[in-house]
Parts: structure tokens; C-alpha cells; sequence
């Protein structure tokens, strides 16, 4: 009998934390969308009452009618394929490269202290500063494109990452070197883990960049991608194509950094 009363004791617990669970969830989904909600409530109803010009800022509807239509088309596919792969490209190469070497450069001093003003000096160069000198001497096609995304991505993910070794809680490294385990085991063990934190900060800074780059890139010298639809709807005057091909690049910057954090999250798992 006592067991029972324990049983329908732990069911009616079970309930109340998986109601409560929900209801904190609905309450935390509510508020991270409410003033969202509110600037499209307004996006959709200023150009109706006049507040501001349709014919320059169309209603929210509008545009997701023309999103939706460019969809059914195949025509924003076309151009969101285009830059996304640009994009990807030179991301992972900027992260393949830029890692292993702040990781070389943050472990040995003589070598930070000698790359750090150069490194310093192009960290403080505008990567779309140097876009003319890319066309000029990649030319206007893809190269230049993936190259300037490489340039922009490649810095914040370097320092970063040459910060994060640098500023490895000292006190863990003596600890792991008082247990007599191998140089290799102690970069693998305890200064990747800590490490991880800071370098991620420069990979979603770096996956902000590649995008952000890469439309003003395609503004100046493409025949397809997002920046490239954007100049050609503005140019036309297809005004909510326009903001279609903006929303677009809004919502790929929204899955980037969800990604990005989803990944940081898998890897940082140990400090919960």
C-alpha cells in the first residue's frame, strides 16, 4: 500500500514538473519573440496607414508574397546556392587554417611576440578596404569572392584562438604537468577544452563576417548570389524582391549563429 502512494506520489511530481517544464518554455518562447512580433505587427501596417511610403517600404505581406513567389520559381534558390557555397567555402578554409596556426602561435611565446604586430596590423585592416586589390589581382570571378571571405574570416578566428592558448588558467597546467603526462596529452587534454570558449567567440564573429563580406562582395562584381539580387531588384525597382532577398540574408544569418552556438554547446559540454 505504501508503495503505491509512493508511486502515484512520484506519477503526480512527474506531471507537475513536465507542466511547469512547458510552461517555462511557452514563457521564455514569448518573450524572445514578442518584440519581433511587435516590428512586423508595425512593418505590415505603417505602409497601409501612410505613416511611411509603400512604394519604398512595402507591407510585410507583400514581401512574403514576392519571398514565396521567388521560391516557387527557383529563382532565390539560384542565388542563395550561389552564396552560400561561396560563403562555405572560404569558412572552412578560413577555419582550417586559422586554428592550428593560433593554436601554434598562442603555445609558443617567441613566435607570438614575433607575429603579433603584423597580425595586429591586418586585424585592424577593413577586409572589404582590400577588396579592390582582390579584383585587381584575383579578377572578378570566383577567386576573388572566396579570397576576400578567407581574408575576413581568417583573423578574428586567429586571434582568437592565440588568446584563448595564451590565457589558459596557468594553475591547470601545472596540475595536469605534476601528473607527468606527455606534451601531446596536455594540448589535447587540457588546453584544447579550455580553449574552446574563446575560440568559438572568434568562429561565429568569423561566421557573421563571411556573410556580411561576401554580399558586399557580390554588390560589386557578380552574376549571381544574394548581393548580386539584391543590386538587380533595387536597380529594377522590384522593391519587395528586394526586401525578400534581405529577409533572406536575415534568416541565414539567424541559422548560422544557431549552428554555430549548437556546436560551441556540444563542445563546451564539459563545463556544465
Amino acid at each position: 500500500m505504501v508503495s503505491i502512494k509512493k508511486s502515484v506520489g512520484y506519477i503526480k511530481k512527474s506531471k507537475l514538473h513536465k507542466q511547469d517544464s512547458q510552461l517555462h518554455f511557452l514563457t521564455k518562447l514569448f518573450k524572445s519573440s514578442i518584440v519581433i512580433i511587435l516590428f512586423l505587427f508595425i512593418w505590415e501596417f505603417a505602409p497601409k496607414l501612410g505613416i511611411v511610403e509603400a512604394t519604398f517600404l512595402p507591407p510585410f505581406s507583400d514581401v512574403v508574397n514576392a519571398w514565396w513567389e521567388l521560391i516557387k520559381s527557383g529563382e532565390l534558390w539560384f542565388h542563395f546556392k550561389s552564396s552560400i557555397l561561396r560563403s562555405l567555402f572560404g569558412f572552412l578554409l578560413a577555419l582550417a587554417i586559422a586554428i592550428p596556426l593560433g593554436l601554434i602561435i598562442g603555445w609558443y611565446p617567441l613566435m607570438r611576440d614575433l607575429l603579433t604586430p603584423i597580425l595586429e596590423l591586418f586585424r585592424n585592416t577593413a577586409a572589404l578596404a582590400l577588396l579592390p586589390v582582390f579584383i585587381l589581382i584575383l579578377g572578378i570571378g570566383e577567386l576573388s569572392k572566396v579570397s576576400i571571405i578567407l581574408f575576413a574570416c581568417t583573423w578574428p578566428v586567429l586571434l582568437n584562438t592565440i588568446s584563448a592558448v595564451k590565457n589558459v588558467d596557468p594553475l591547470l597546467i601545472k596540475s595536469a604537468r605534476s601528473m607527468n603526462i606527455s606534451s601531446i596529452k596536455l594540448f589535447y587534454k587540457v588546453i584544447l577544452p579550455a580553449s574552446v570558449p574563446t575560440i568559438f567567440t572568434g568562429v561565429r564573429m568569423a561566421g557573421t563576417g563571411a556573410i556580411l563580406v561576401l554580399i558586399a562582395a557580390e554588390m560589386v562584381g557578380a552574376k549571381a548570389g544574394l548581393g548580386y539580387f539584391i543590386t538587380y531588384t533595387q536597380y529594377n525597382f522590384l522593391i519587395p524582391e528586394m526586401y525578400a532577398g534581405i529577409l533572406t540574408i536575415s534568416i541565414l544569418g539567424l541559422i548560422i549563429n544557431y549552428g554555430l552556438s549548437s556546436i560551441e554547446n556540444y563542445f563546451s559540454r564539459w563545463k556544465q
